[in-house]
Order: C-alpha cells, then sequence, then structure tokens
C-alpha cells in the first residue's frame, strides 16, 4: 500500500531533522544560528563606533559593545550587484563574470537590452566549475536559510539557495530547533535616498557636519550628508526591531550577528570609487556568549571571505573553488590575508577598467583608460544635488585641488597611496623616487593576481557574452537522468557540478537533493547550475 505522499515527505524530514539535531546534541555542540544585516551604500567614517559623534545610533553601538569592530573589512567592487555576487559565492567577480554592474536583474526577460545605449542582454554570466550560492550547503546540514528583500547577485538565483527568499523572511518560519541563516537587507540608507528622502525631516544639524576635504563645503553638501546621517538613524531604528526579536525569543546571546555596509558610501567619489570610501565598509560580528565583546580587530577581511566563514561557523568545510578564506569556524586559516583586490568595470551604462591592491598600510590602483574621469557622468549618480553641485563647482572652477581630483577630465595611470599617513588617498605617491621599489611590488602583484584569477576583465563584454550564450539564449541543462533501485529513485544530471532539486506537486520550496529518494511519493525534480536555464522539470508520480 502506498503510504500517502504528504505523510510520508514529513516523516522523512522530520526524521532526517531529527537525526541531526540528535547528533549535535550528543555532540553538545549545536549548529549556531547566524544573521546578516546588510546596510546599503554606507561608509565606516559615519559611524560611532569608528570614531563619528555626530549622531548617536543606539542599536549599532550596543551590538559593537557585544562584538568586535573590523577596521579594514573591505568590498572587492565598490558597487552593490558585483559585490553582492561575491558575497553569496565566496568568489571574486572578475572570476566569475560578474564584474560588470547589473549583468542581470530580477524581471528582466532574457535578452532583454537594460541599457539603451548598449547592445548588450540582460543576462547571467556562465561562472566556473563547481561554484554555487553557498547557502544550499547549509540546506544541506539542516539549516533553514531566508533573505530579503534584496537579491541583487549579477546572476539569476539557484532555487536551491533558500527556503524563503522575500520581503517577509523571518526564522520564525522555520521547524522548531531548526538552526537558521538568515538576512535582511536594509534599503534606508541607499544612494537612492539621498534625493528621494530630500525633503524629510532631519535628525542632525547641517551646520554641525564634518565636511571631509575632497567635498567643498556648501549648503548642498552638508545638506545631503545630513540626509545620510539621517538615514542611518532610521537604519539603526530598523535594526533595533531584529534585535529586539531576536532577544524576546531568546536567540541574541548564541546567534553569530554580522552587521556590513554592502560597499562604500552613496556619494560621489564614494560608491563606484576603487578609494577607500568606495571600497572599505562598516563590519561588526557578534560572536556566541558575546565572545570578545567590545575588541577591534584590523584584519584584512574581504567580501570573498563570508560564504567561506559563515560555511566554517557552521562545521561545513569550505568548497577548494572558494577564493575567500575561512577568518573562524572549524577551519579557520592559521594566516591571515596580506591584501585584498579591487576592481571596476562597466557602472550601468558607461565603460571603465580599474584595478586595485590593498594591505594596512598602501594602495595601488592601475586605470586602463586615462582618458576618462574618475568621475564616470552614470546617469543614476547624477540625479543627487550633491552630484549637480559639483559638477557645475568644477566647470566654473570654483574647487580646490583636493576637491577637483576626482573630477579631472583625465586620471594617473597609476596611483599609489600610503594608507596611514594619506587616509582620504588625496597625496598620488607614484612618482615618488623613494617609494619606487614599493610600487613595482604593489605593480606586481597585482599583475600576478589578474593572471593567477582569471581575471576577465580584459574581455569586452559582448565577447564574453557571445562565449557564454548560445544563439543568444542561457544554455540549457539537459534532462535529469532516473535509477530506480530497492524502492528508491536515484537522480543524475549529465552535467557534472549541476545542483538537483526536488520538491512535491503542491510544494513551493524546492529541496535541494543529497540522497535518494522514496519511491512511494510523488515528486519534480531538475537540476540547476549558475550561468544555465533549468533542466526540464521531471515529474515522477
Amino acid at each position: 500500500m502506498r503510504i500517502p505522499s504528504l505523510f510520508c515527505l514529513f516523516a522523512l524530514s522530520l526524521s532526517s531533522c531529527n537525526q541531526k539535531i540528535s547528533e549535535e546534541a550528543a555532540t553538545n555542540k549545536p549548529l549556531p544560528n547566524i544573521i546578516w544585516l546588510v546596510a546599503e551604500d554606507q561608509s565606516p567614517e559615519w559611524f560611532p563606533m569608528y570614531g563619528d559623534s555626530t549622531i548617536s545610533l543606539p542599536n549599532l553601538e550596543a551590538l559593537a559593545k557585544d562584538g568586535v569592530v573590523y577596521d579594514n573589512a573591505v568590498a572587492p567592487v565598490p558597487v552593490c550587484a558585483p559585490a553582492r555576487s561575491a558575497l553569496i559565492t565566496g568568489m571574486y567577480p572578475t572570476t566569475l563574470g560578474t564584474h560588470n554592474m547589473r549583468t542581470y536583474a530580477p524581471g528582466r526577460r532574457e535578452g532583454d537590452r537594460p541599457y539603451p545605449g548598449l547592445d548588450i542582454p540582460s543576462y547571467s554570466p556562465v561562472v566556473p566549475d563547481g561554484v554555487k550560492m553557498f547557502p544550499q550547503y547549509l540546506r544541506r546540514k539542516g539549516y533553514y536559510t531566508a533573505n530579503g528583500p534584496k537579491e541583487d547577485y549579477n546572476f539569476e538565483k539557484t532555487d536551491a539557495a533558500w527556503d524563503e527568499s522575500s520581503s517577509d523572511r523571518h526564522w520564525r518560519k522555520r521547524r522548531n530547533g531548526q538552526p537558521f541563516f538568515t538576512v535582511f537587507n536594509f534599503a534606508v540608507c541607499h544612494e537612492s535616498q539621498i534625493w528621494k528622502r530630500g525633503q524629510d525631516s532631519l535628525f542632525v544639524d547641517p551646520s554641525k557636519i564634518h565636511v571631509p576635504p575632497y567635498f567643498p563645503d556648501t549648503e548642498t553638501v552638508r545638506h545631503d550628508l545630513a540626509v545620510n546621517y539621517s538615514n542611518l538613524k532610521r537604519l539603526d531604528e530598523q535594526i533595533g526591531e531584529i534585535i529586539a526579536d531576536l532577544k524576546e525569543d531568546g536567540l541574541y546571546e548564541n546567534s553569530i550577528i554580522f552587521f556590513y555596509g554592502d560597499h562604500g558610501g552613496p556619494f560621489p567619489r564614494h560608491k563606484r570609487a576603487l578609494y577607500d570610501t568606495g571600497v572599505l565598509v562598516p563590519l561588526i560580528i557578534k560572536f556566541p556568549e558575546n565572545a570578545h565583546a567590545g575588541e577591534r580587530d584590523d584584519r584584512l577581511f574581504c567580501f570573498i571571505d563570508y560564504a567561506p566563514t559563515v560555511l566554517s561557523f557552521a562545521g561545513i568545510e569550505p568548497p577548494k573553488v572558494m577564493q575567500g578564506i575561512a577568518q573562524f569556524g572549524a577551519y579557520e586559516v592559521e594566516k591571515e590575508s596580506e591584501y585584498t583586490f579591487h576592481s571596476s568595470d562597466r557602472f550601468d551604462e558607461l565603460y571603465d577598467r580599474l584595478r586595485a591592491v590593498r594591505s594596512k598600510r598602501y594602495k595601488y590602483i592601475k586605470s586602463y583608460n586615462t582618458n576618462i574621469s574618475h568621475a564616470l557622468p552614470v546617469g543614476y549618480r547624477e540625479q543627487m544635488p550633491m552630484m549637480q553641485e559639483l559638477r557645475k563647482l568644477h566647470e566654473t572652477g570654483k574647487l580646490n585641488v583636493n576637491q577637483d581630483l576626482w573630477l579631472s577630465t583625465i586620471k594617473p595611470e597609476e596611483e599609489l597611496y600610503d594608507l596611514q599617513k594619506d587616509p582620504y588617498e588625496l597625496h598620488n605617491l607614484a612618482g615618488n623616487k623613494d617609494l619606487k621599489d614599493t610600487l613595482v611590488r604593489y605593480r606586481k602583484i597585482l599583475k600576478d593576481w589578474i593572471k593567477d584569477t582569471k581575471d576577465l576583465g580584459e574581455y569586452p563584454e559582448k565577447e564574453l557574452i557571445d562565449n557564454w550564450l548560445v544563439d543568444g539564449k542561457q544554455p540549457k541543462l539537459p534532462p535529469l537522468e532516473v535509477e530506480e533501485k530497492n524502492e528508491s529513485i536515484r537522480l543524475i544530471s549529465k552535467k557534472s557540478d549541476a545542483t538537483i532539486v526536488w520538491k512535491q506537486p503542491q510544494d513551493s520550496v524546492w529541496n535541494v537533493y543529497g540522497e535518494p529518494l522514496p519511491a512511494t511519493i510523488p515528486f519534480e525534480a531538475k537540476a540547476e547550475r549558475i550561468g544555465y536555464s533549468d533542466s526540464a522539470v521531471l515529474r515522477f508520480e
């Protein structure tokens, strides 16, 4: 007699879950709950834990007191979609092919031309073999994974990654006792909010704000800075709600909480710039039992390290394909990174190419298009009042040397900065004879990295697209093969690194396939892989 399918699936799932929980309980090492709190478009310089007293952010300040503040956390790319591709895979965007901004966006149909001036479609880069969205490894371990509301990975997501990805995501939807990984993304401090909230209430006095030396001290600049500080207060309140939920559920003390920015600040010379204003991000990690509370850490911590570190926290060995390292956990590496690497390519409708290598002391930037200004006229950014004013002041010669550097119509082929003596990166030392050996060394380090990581930036985007797509469409995975033996169903994909997912017909969430399924239940299954269209759905009844 066939067992009713829903009961069988529930029993199978509950048995598997109970077995995992029992195993962890037996070793007294429960799997940690992990939460990411992600602020869009923010630099460390505006936060109290980094020394700015302009505005109080009580929830983040409390989190910093309970956790560790990192002084050298960086994004590999100073803009969101490429940076998020690194976070979700543990890989450099230049290796993945996600280095150009907004190659793919949800809601666009395959082949749509997102930028009228560019003859390129919306597409998902075909990533190297073995690259996956890392939450699927957590799901295989028994985790409930939830994300939202933003995805924006620069490729089409795979169904294996999340139990839920929406604005309604929450750990409270998991099974009782199930460990969870939940991502909360906060858009209230995004670049667009500088002009969209320009008429909203301000929570700081613009006249009392510190204006950094690369900006002119004008009413417009002060107002836009005040808007950002006010948005940070709104961010802090939203984060406070999540922390309150954790405490209400009795989960705060034993959870691992990351707070970070998805790249540098929302302003000109911040977002889309390889200076620290664009790549240096705030990062706080609160460990279980508030271990190391109140400490600071100056290790180099890049986005490519987040995925292997989370897996390591969960006792999962990071896949060899990942380019990042586990900074903590069961697979923590002994040696810290000496350098981080950064890239800048197409931003929306405009192309450029820069690469950078950064240590705790120096940063070297290489430009491949010196006849193009750092201040690309990206249409989206040009909506900001500050950006419009900077253009006018530059054209009329009313900016001083430091304020005008970024807007110069040409840029140097090489830039070298002493980050300790010149944190704003205003004094290019590439021509300093006393630092010639340093320049040569960093030039070689960057050149070797470009070669070793198979940086795709040297290839025209159209050429990459032609190599990846088939007749203008994403390549499609072949149908699954089925082996039926001893009342169980084994599923096989001819594409060896594809992930197989399955679900019952009435369900909406796909499960990650790991072992043969009972022949007594109906199910649907398919293969998926980043950069490929899913295989045809196999239906077993």
